[in-house]
């Protein structure tokens, strides 16, 4: 069997690029989440923060997420703030962090959640 880093999919499983769904009539759907490839780094501007944020709206408003609401609101507050005229970074910090806690079972929403929190370290 080849390496899978740990994903094990049976029965109705479907993969596409790195997405993995599994289950009846599943599923996989790749969107570019923005990562960077190993060994590139740069710094992304507020504005493909914010871009990256308004994704992230968009995904939660589609998923069951127990706290979608609540999630939604901090990501469009994150937003404004980093449309503000002197973003506060550690508050957007703050923010990245606690939404790579509260989407770790969601693995599409994760990945872009992990994005977001090292765009904005890197401001």
């Amino acid at each position: 069997m080849n390496s899978n880093h740990g994903i094990i999919a049976t029965g109705g499983s479907q993969v596409v690029g790195n997405a993995v769904a599994s289950g009846r009539n599943a599923k996989a759907d790749v969107r570019d989440s923005g990562l960077v490839q190993s060994g590139e780094v740069r710094q992304r501007t507020p504005q493909e923060i914010g871009d990256l944020l308004g994704r992230l709206i968009d995904e939660l408003g589609r998923s069951g997420h127990p706290e979608r609401a609540d999630l939604i609101e901090a990501a469009q507050d994150a937003r404004d703030e980093l449309g503000s005229e002197a973003p506060r970074v550690g508050k957007l910090k703050l923010f990245s962090r606690a939404l790579v806690d509260a989407v770790p079972g969601v693995t599409a929403m994760a990945s872009l959640a992990a994005t977001i929190e090292e765009a904005i370290h890197r401001l």
